[in-house]
């Protein structure tokens, strides 16, 4: 009788769950650039982008596009990751705020990551070594030749999409009716933030096993130093601790999340993924950004503290600048809060009604 009891209890609550919408199925494709040249002066005689989309873009009388909303993911991450049931089930389904019935919604895997050219696919440690920059420009090319969309109408981030978006501000001034930067600061990458990537590129480079870059094998201890200090970057102890309240379960959680990560990463694709922030630093230019922007951080976040007090200082300089921060709750994640639009996506209603109404559109199928 108890069990059944249980059972219904289980069921009942079950269903009055929220439950993530649904949204089109996703298009995938391939855009390749031919002699991509790039900031380090290296070229590739083709460099291809991996992306989807989900929803039909809709022209202006003039023939520009003005629903394509570009959504840039984080270090090691793909596009893919945003079709979650905690992302774009939030977001992307009927009468949501991304809906894709409404937009047209791009999600590139950035270069070195996903399906996109990265070191892993056979070039090793002679990949060219790119940039933040780098990135935005071919994300550029892949929108307004691949896809013939020239303007945007939201481009948001996370994590290092969100410096991606300050990154689009000052390279496209014009391009984007508003930017969404989500676990991000404007400034180059100093101190403890950078100290982490240095861990984790020092990680990989100084066992043996590497073989500056010529393995066979992945140099698993440096794999493993690397992946720790990841962990910790993104770590959030409230989360972490629900997930090992007691030591055998946080011992177990922890060989689990090794195991896993270590059979899904390449270390020359990871050393890549972190060098390519090396220059990053939008703060000389933030006067060049013209668009609204929306910068959220979370108060947990390991990456990017708010007691260095920088966003407050570099804001203000961001014409048409809005600056918002989470408080730590039982809904943050540390520095994964950037995915979950359940904790900020009112903050996003709000934003996209100040944003200008496009000129009217009717829809095309490409």
């Amino acid at each position: 009788m108890m069990r059944r009891v249980i059972c219904v209890l289980v069921s009942l609550l079950a269903a009055s769950a929220p439950r993530a919408a649904e949204f089109p199925t996703p298009t995938e494709r391939d855009f390749v650039i031919h002699d991509f040249r790039f900031a380090s002066g290296e070229t590739l005689p083709a460099l291809t982008l991996h992306y989807r989309t989900i929803g039909t873009p809709q022209r202006d009388a003039s023939g520009v596009v003005r629903n394509a909303v570009l959504i840039l993911h984080g270090t090691g991450g793909t596009g893919a990751g945003f079709l979650s049931a905690t992302f774009g089930g939030e977001l992307f389904g009927a009468g949501q705020l991304l809906d894709a019935t409404r937009y047209f919604i791009v999600l590139p895997d950035g270069i070195g990551h996903g399906k996109s050219s990265k070191p892993s696919d056979g070039l090793h440690a002679k990949f060219p070594k790119y940039t933040y920059d780098d990135m935005v420009r071919a994300q550029h090319a892949m929108l307004t030749d691949g896809l013939g969309v020239k303007h945007l109408r939201v481009v948001l981030g996370t994590s290092m999409g969100a410096m991606h978006c300050w990154v689009w501000g000052e390279m496209y001034p014009d391009f984007v009716d508003g930017l969404v930067p989500l676990a991000s600061v404007p400034t180059q990458i100093a101190g403890r933030n950078r100290v982490m990537r240095k861990m984790i590129m020092d990680s990989i480079t100084t066992d043996p096993a590497w073989k500056n870059g010529d393995y066979t094998e992945q140099p698993r201890q440096g794999l493993i130093g690397a992946i720790n200090l990841l962990m910790m970057m993104t770590s959030s102890s409230l989360q972490w601790h629900k997930s090992g309240p007691a030591r055998d379960a946080a011992d177990e959680w922890y060989r689990n999340q090794i195991a896993s990560r270590l059979a899904t990463t390449d270390a020359n694709d990871m050393l890549y993924q972190f060098n390519a922030s090396r220059d990053y630093d939008p703060s000389p230019n933030l006067e060049k950004i013209t668009a609204p922007v929306l910068a959220i951080n979370s108060a947990d976040d390991v990456v990017n503290p708010p007691e260095l007090g920088l966003m407050e200082k570099l804001m203000p300089r961001v014409k048409r600048g809005g600056y918002v921060l989470i408080p730590t709750s039982e809904r943050t994640r540390g520095h994964g809060t950037h995915s979950l639009p359940a904790v900020w996506g009112s903050y996003l209603a709000d934003f996209l009604k100040t944003l200008s109404p496009p000129p009217s559109t009717n829809p095309q199928h490409e």
